[in-house]
């Protein structure tokens, strides 16, 4: 008789499990899905906040503050128009500050992750645009380094040459930027994009929009 209890009991716990990861799953799917379509800082402000409550109601699932990391960052660089400076330096810090808080509390459960450090790269990014003549020195090393790390873990990331060619882009030609360099990192990218086997539905998978809108404006 006791033994069946325990059985019951064995059998209870999986499917209240099951239960629990599968309504996990289907959020995050459908945060990712809002995330894709996102094209304003305030949705990107909605998604991001979303993101966390995931995590913070989950607490040993990783994927929701990463995506919340990469919400913030999208959210700075609304703010700075995409450009080199010329953004609210205190506020992009701010949220610059965010998404480092979130991104730590995703790599405290997943070590040596290629896509939490080309977030780190993105962050140093941010920080860098909001200030360049001052913060060069400091983040773009950051970044580059945090880039190396990344394309060592994984060199099919598609992300890796998607954030290369933004510097490429970004980057005025008198100091090592070019739009033909750019534009071969982003057809990597887009190889890269369609030879992905992400490890689940809600695995990274995102920034193929934003690779096709470079190409696009590349003559």
């Amino acid at each position: 008789m006791k033994k069946g209890l325990v059985f019951l009991a064995a059998i209870f716990f999986v499917v209240k499990v099951n239960a629990q990861s599968d309504k996990y799953v289907k959020a995050m799917e459908a945060k990712i899905a809002e995330m894709n379509k996102a094209s304003t800082s305030a949705a990107w402000q909605d998604v991001g906040n979303a993101f966390q409550r995931i995590g913070e109601a989950e607490k040993t699932q990783w994927l929701p503050f990463y995506y919340a990391a990469v919400s913030n960052v999208m959210i700075g660089l609304m703010l700075n128009n995409g450009q080199m400076g010329g953004g609210n330096t205190t506020q992009i810090d701010q949220i610059a500050d965010k998404a480092e808080d979130m991104l730590n509390k995703a790599e405290a459960m997943e070590k040596d992750n290629a896509d939490i450090y080309c977030v780190k790269k993105m962050i140093s990014s941010l920080r860098m645009m909001a200030d360049p003549m001052t913060r060069f020195q400091t983040y773009g090393p950051k970044g580059a380094e945090a880039l190396a790390k990344a394309k060592a873990l994984d060199p099919n990331n598609p992300r890796i040459y998607m954030l290369e060619g933004q510097d490429k882009f970004y980057t005025p030609e008198q100091f090592g930027g070019s739009k033909t360099e750019a534009k071969a990192l982003f057809e990597t990218s887009i190889k890269k994009f369609d030879d992905a086997k992400p490890k689940s539905s809600i695995a990274p998978n995102w920034g193929r929009n934003q690779v096709e809108y470079f190409l696009s404006q590349i003559k």
